[in-house]
């Protein structure tokens, strides 16, 4: 019996929100069940077909792990901890995956542009050496990544809804590039009720924030 995990993340860009990394094990003799029900990269489905699938695909794979990083530990590491960034970060979170699922095999959706190094840093942080890893780009090709990532995005998701009705809210999908999330950051940056939902790590928020000392420098 081989025990394939795969593994894959959502939210890496928005300025609001957690990122969520998720891994699936599942028995390779079980992986055409994956492509069966319809399986794909999350980004090429709608909101309610990942839903549906999230569900199938919870009752085909032995086991899932969902990991969320929030705002502030995303923050403390890129700006915090100089030994690490947001590539590294994920890497722990992977391996932290892969040590508690156990698989024999491993496929994963690299968020760094350098595969040698990434696989490098990981073998060094895991349990077991000799497991077979698949670092790739777009990984999402592969069932196991495709279920991973698309339960990724359905707990992202979750969380933006969670957030909107928390503080009553409206801000779009939390990336940067969307309008509604541009406006809302612009407005609220400085909320102190806000603080904790923003990445203050990411560039637009920087922004923002320098450009508020600046004014106050000068009205001075």
């Amino acid at each position: 019996m081989v025990l394939i995990c795969g593994i894959d993340e959502s939210g890496r860009g928005p300025v609001i929100g957690s990122l969520v990394i998720v891994g699936v094990l599942i028995e390779e003799k079980d992986v055409s069940k994956l492509e069966k029900i319809g399986v794909k990269d999350s980004k090429l489905l709608t909101h309610k077909k990942r839903m549906f699938l999230a569900e199938k695909i919870k009752k085909i794979v032995k086991k899932y792990k969902i990991i969320e990083i929030e705002p502030k530990e995303i923050d403390e590491a890129i700006d915090g901890n100089q030994s690490l960034n947001l590539n590294w970060l994920e890497a722990h979170k992977t391996v932290e995956i892969i040590n508690e699922l156990k698989p024999d095999k491993a496929i994963i959706d690299c968020p760094s542009p350098n595969i040698k190094k990434y696989k490098d840093y990981l073998i060094k942080l895991l349990n077991n050496k000799d497991i077979e890893l698949v670092i790739e780009h777009h990984a999402e090709k592969h069932f196991p990544v495709g279920a991973a990532s698309i339960i990724a995005k359905c707990i992202r998701e979750e969380e933006v809804e969670k957030i909107k009705k928390k503080y009553n809210i409206e801000f779009g999908s939390g990336y940067p590039s969307d309008s509604n999330t541009k406006k809302f950051l612009e407005e609220n940056f400085n909320n102190p009720e806000l603080q904790e939902i923003f990445r203050k790590s990411w560039i637009p928020f920087k922004n923002h924030m320098n450009k508020q000392k600046s004014l106050s420098d000068f009205q001075e």
